[in-house]
């Protein structure tokens, strides 16, 4: 696949590259820099960089893949899943904080979110200054542009008021705090004035690049969480740019019998080795040990049944808590990702969970979830499963939410029934309430990292649950980590850290 030379060469390239800026300097022996970066191949070799930085790898690197990054601050925060600390002295209480509403601007993984996102956003400024110096197509300094507008997209929905810089040329010190307002301005302002030069194209090269349809979902996302963005809801221009989607030509990808299936159903095509495009709008393409890794089957299953399954052993690490597990019926074909009960291996996961930090949970307590049932090449690090960030029945249920909000319920409801229905369920009886499309949400997406926003924009996030009370209202976003205010002294920390 295209897609994967890119990664791997270009990723290699331009990393050799950051730690000179010196545009002027004659790279690959013969090709100035602004003949190189103005040619297709340099083009992409300079997007490569910024691509690079998407799929989940070691070290809190990452969107998704990577433990204690961007996907576990954002996820172990929620309703659909956690990693317990265990009484058997496994797993540290990082992931238990996570989900009581405990983090500090000291941990962890507060502080590889808040890193992975300021070095995506220094390779994107970059890139756009390499492509711009270089006159390379405008569609691909529009593609540079559109994902550093995806990053700042990122850091503004997590931690607020943030640095903001588009040029490289200045000391981490100095980089002014902006606004959550003046970024989230920015941001539909560099998607508004970029989408439209991206292709259209779909699948090949641009199998998990940034098209026009992929653009037009983060700008619908960017405009779905407004409200809680800047105080001032946008679920018109939301609406219109998920009408944009809809006439993109994607549907739902069927759900049918399938004995060749591990779980029995093609519609968990939707998370295996390629996603699907008659539903997937962007993807992480994924080859464990090449290409980030696809953790998430193999950090759910303890490792007798891991071995029992695939041959090497799993991490007894993220289960999903009990009341999230209990909002699927039985005829929900959704529902067979969750493994409960006797398993191969001399297994038996139970649905209680006794503890999450003091003193932990039992080793095979907790419902389990294999949702990326692991496909392609896989070892006890990961699978190569393509991790899909957005597919069109988010944006579906976008569509949904926004014609509700907006009064007109009636449009909303063959849209939440077609969801429903895919997954053999009936049809609402009435037009669908907000409580309706939000419980939907959770049981289509879980595991996707949307159900922070969600949870958020429904006024779901601060409600208690079985290991917590409610939570403060400041822990809406996180704070800005410890590290990161060292460094400069002018920003502000978010109230309440």
């Amino acid at each position: 696949m295209k897609l994967k030379n890119i990664f791997i060469a270009g990723s290699i390239c331009f990393f050799a590259l950051t730690a000179c800026t010196d545009l002027d300097e004659n790279v690959y022996d013969k090709y100035p820099a602004s003949d190189f970066y103005g040619s297709p191949q340099g083009a992409d070799i300079a997007l490569a960089g910024v691509y690079g930085q998407i799929p989940g790898n070691w070290n809190g690197v990452g969107y998704a893949g990577a433990d204690l990054g961007w996907y576990d601050l954002n996820s172990m925060c929620v309703d659909d899943q956690v990693i317990p600390h265990r009484n058997t002295g496994d797993w540290s209480t990082e992931f238990a904080i996570l989900f009581k509403h405990q983090w500090l601007p000291t941990d962890e993984v507060v502080r590889n979110t808040w890193n992975w996102l300021y070095v995506s956003v220094f390779n994107a400024n970059l890139a756009i200054k390499l492509l711009e110096d270089s006159k390379a197509d405008a569609s691909k300094i529009a593609e540079a542009k559109v994902l550093r507008a995806f990053f700042y997209y990122l850091l503004i929905d997590d931690f607020g008021n943030v640095p903001f810089y588009t040029d490289n040329n200045i000391t981490v010190d100095k980089i002014p705090q902006a606004s959550r307002k003046e970024v989230f301005d920015f941001v539909v302002s560099e998607l508004k004035a970029n989408i439209d030069l991206l292709p259209g194209t779909k699948g090949g090269e641009f199998y998990g690049r940034f098209n026009k349809w992929a653009g037009y979902t983060l700008l619908a996302k960017v405009y779905l969480n407004a409200g809680v963005l800047t105080g001032t809801p946008k679920w018109e221009e939301c609406l219109a740019s998920c009408n944009v989607v809809n006439g993109g030509g994607f549907s739902l990808h069927p759900a049918l019998s399938d004995a060749s299936s591990p779980l029995g159903n093609k519609y968990y095509e939707l998370f295996g080795d390629v996603n699907p495009q008659d539903e997937t709008i962007l993807s992480i393409y994924t080859t464990v040990d090449v290409v980030g890794r696809n953790i998430f089957t193999v950090r759910s299953l303890i490792g007798p049944h891991a071995n029992a399954l695939f041959g090497y052993s799993g991490w007894n690490g993220s289960v999903v808590p009990k009341d999230f597990y209990l909002k699927y019926d039985d005829k929900d074909i959704r529902k067979k990702q969750f493994l409960l009960g006797p398993q191969p291996g001399n297994v038996n996961y139970t649905l209680d969970i006794a503890s999450l930090d003091n003193p932990g949970a039992g080793a095979q307590e907790g419902v389990r979830n294999v949702k990326f049932y692991p496909a392609g090449s896989m070892n006890g690090g990961g699978a190569s499963n393509d991790f899909p960030i957005y597919r069109y029945a988010d944006v579906m249920l976008m569509t949904a939410e926004c014609n509700v909000r907006l009064g007109n319920p009636g449009a909303a409801k063959p849209l939440v029934d077609a969801i429903r229905t895919r997954a053999g369920l009936a049809a609402l009886a009435s037009n669908p309430t907000l409580d309706d499309i939000f419980d939907e949400r959770g049981r289509e997406l879980n595991w996707e990292g949307h159900r922070r926003e969600d949870m958020i924009r429904f006024d779901k996030f601060l409600l208690p649950n079985e290991f917590r009370g409610a939570s403060e209202e400041y822990r809406k976003i996180f704070p800005i980590p410890t590290s990161a205010l060292n460094a400069n002294p002018g920003l502000k920390q978010n109230p309440g850290y």
